[in-house]
């Protein structure tokens, strides 16, 4: 049995703390919650079952009364330099545009960077296409984070599936491997 719990902001049946429901989440981020070195981080992840046909930013936010400005869409990067190529993630609020072409490319030193395709952020997280989370990240992958979604009280990511999302403190998220928050990572 889990517990339920009040979520800070939607309209959801109910909210689980996630490691409680680790087998709902994909596989990388149910292991970074329960290897997380800080227990009180972990703990403050909540998890909320949805409609994987809704999961879409607008349809979501809609359809679960969530304001965009709390909720943070996960974008995977590539950055290119001298033959090389990195793969970052960077959080963003769904409410505004990842700065791609000048913050993320500066930041990471990078000659040229754009959208990682499809395929590759799938593969090489282990998520799901519009689940992707911050929470379970390859190891040694840069993190950026715009300092809006670090401030925000709560802020909803995906779970790693389409299937549900986490909900936790903002300020938490700086906490994760290889974060760095940014000031101006989107406009």
């Amino acid at each position: 049995m889990t517990s339920l719990v009040q979520p800070p902001f939607g309209n959801f049946d109910a909210a689980h703390p996630a490691l409680e429901v680790a087998g709902r989440l994909a596989e990388p981020v149910a292991r970074a919650l329960e290897d997380w070195a800080d227990a009180g981080a972990a703990r403050s992840v909540l998890y909320v079952e949805t409609d994987p046909e809704k999961a879409d930013t607008a349809v979501f936010a809609q359809a679960y009364q969530v304001p965009l400005e709390a909720s943070a869409n996960c974008v995977v990067v590539a950055a290119k330099r001298g033959g090389e190529t990195t793969l970052a993630a960077c959080l963003v609020r769904a409410d505004m545009r990842l700065d791609v072409n000048s913050a993320v490319r500066r930041h990471l030193g990078a000659r040229k960077a754009s959208f990682a395709p499809v395929d590759t952020a799938v593969a090489e997280t282990g998520m799901e296409y519009g689940g992707i989370t911050p929470v379970g990240l390859p190891g040694g992958w840069p993190l950026l984070i715009d300092a809006a979604v670090a401030d925000a009280p709560y802020v909803l990511v995906g779970s790693g599936r389409r299937r549900g999302k986490l909900i936790l403190p903002g300020r938490t998220l700086s906490l994760l491997p290889g974060a760095t928050v940014l000031p101006s990572l989107a406009s």
